[in-house]
């Protein structure tokens, strides 16, 4: 999503003067909270000239990669904050533009001013050389050379190997075979000396080379913010949890005979559960509006619409579009409007309003085959719905000949936040959401 500058940079009145032909071109703030975000990558190099609404870059935000645009034309003078730099405060000087026509003999300098600005100064991965351990001065009592002597045959196993015990505790702790180690002690006795200046032959290091058996992975502005509000959640929202299970045969059906209309005009339109699932959503938060709510912190806000938050994996970490008034809707309009937002959501291409905000937070992991799970509530929400699979299961009938019958079961669990949320509350809605997915047909009434 294109986000538009209000101005490239403040620009003083253009003079003769060819200094204030320059401007710095500061990093924006992508949305009301940001405080920092990423260079993902510039789209124009050094030099070049542009036009308005041409994407200047790209900034990683800590929920999506946004394309900036340029409002006015000019000309890139110098980049500042190159590609892949992260942590970049906002209204930090991250480029040098101008006019085109303007002199940009100086644009090296004034970026090189920016940059030493302590404020628009971006963390770097530099790591400063380790400092040479100071050595140690030669003792002064004098001891025997070890390297003019002359190489001692290796012990033949069994044999007895005389060394102190200071030796043989450090030789124990590094490894060191002291069948190897040279001693220069009395009558060949192995000391601490001769164990700490071993250096075994290069034969013998290579096979003790260790390999490595783990790829460390830098963490992401979203993997850093999700987990900064996954914990505070955890910690501070008194979470508790209902699970129901909940017979799907009549929502299977019909979204069979749904999908075999819908084929017939359009091949690629087809209804999931998942659909039918936040449909069902919305119509229980009508019934108990209580449950769509928020925690300010003063108040308790309850919203008259379902803007539903659907739980998104991306290659970067979890992300969370919105599907806007859900109750409005019918189910083919709230399919296409979640596949849509799913592919921008795994592009990076979400603009802030489409994930920013939500009253409800439905997570689906039945397509992995998993049959039950608790999720974590995004606040300030109060609720949040983690849905299972859906399983054949056998269940008593008294009624049929057999005393038994197999359904479709799914299991779903409700994490509420009990400030906002009492359980007889969680347990209405859950009766009422269980009630439409039952009964699906509800849904048309």
């Amino acid at each position: 999503m294109a986000f538009s500058l209000a101005r490239i940079a403040a620009r003083s009145l253009h003079t003769s003067c060819r200094r204030n032909a320059l401007s710095k071109f500061a990093m924006p703030a992508m949305s009301p909270t940001m405080t920092e975000g990423g260079i993902a990558a510039w789209k124009k190099k050094e030099g070049d000239t542009f036009s308005a609404g041409d994407v200047l870059l790209e900034i990683e935000t800590d929920k999506a990669t946004i394309d900036v645009e340029a409002q006015d034309d000019g000309v890139l003078a110098k980049i500042i904050i190159p590609d892949g730099t992260k942590n970049v405060s906002v209204g930090s000087p991250i480029a040098i533009v101008a006019e085109e026509g303007d002199d940009l003999s100086d644009a090296a300098q004034m970026a090189s001013e920016a940059a030493d600005q302590p404020s628009s100064k971006p963390t770097t991965k530099e790591e400063p050389e380790p400092s040479t351990p100071p050595t140690s001065d030669a003792p002064k009592d004098p001891v025997p050379q070890s390297h003019p002597r002359e190489a001692r045959p290796e012990l033949a196993k069994g044999d007895r190997i005389f060394a102190s015990p200071i030796a043989k505790k450090i030789a124990l702790e590094r490894g060191i075979p002291l069948s190897k180690v040279q001693g220069t002690g009395p009558e060949g006795r192995i000391i601490r000396e001769d164990v700490e200046k071993y250096q075994p032959s290069a034969s013998a290091a290579a096979p003790a080379t260790p390999t490595a058996e783990y790829v460390d992975i830098p963490i992401s502005n979203m993997r850093k913010v999700i987990g900064t509000r996954l914990t505070q959640s955890k910690q501070e929202l008194p979470h508790y949890y209902l699970t129901v299970e909940i017979n799907m045969d009549k929502v299977l059906k019909l979204r069979e005979v749904f999908n075999q209309t819908l084929g017939e005009k359009d091949k690629a339109a087809k209804l999931s559960v998942n659909d039918f699932i936040l449909k069902a959503v919305a119509r229980a938060l009508v019934d108990v509006p209580e449950a769509n709510s928020a925690w300010l912190g003063e108040v308790i806000r309850q919203y008259n619409k379902a803007d539903i938050s659907v739980a998104v994996a991306t290659p970067t970490g979890l992300i969370t579009p919105i599907v806007k008034d859900v109750g409005s809707k019918g189910l083919a309009t709230i399919s296409t409007e979640t596949k849509a937002l799913a592919k921008k959501a795994r592009d990076g291409k979400l603009a802030p309003q489409e994930y920013q905000g939500g009253t409800f937070t439905v997570s689906n992991l039945g397509m992995f085959d998993v049959d039950h799970f608790t999720a974590i509530i995004n606040p300030p929400q109060s609720c949040i719905l983690a849905v299972g699979s859906t399983k054949p299961s056998i269940v008593p009938t008294p009624e049929e000949e057999r005393g038994f019958k197999t359904v479709n079961i799914m299991k779903v669990t409700l994490s509420s936040d009990h400030r906002v949320v009492d359980g007889a509350v969680g347990a209405r809605w859950m009766t009422a959401f269980k009630g439409y997915l039952e009964n699906p047909l509800t849904f048309m009434l």
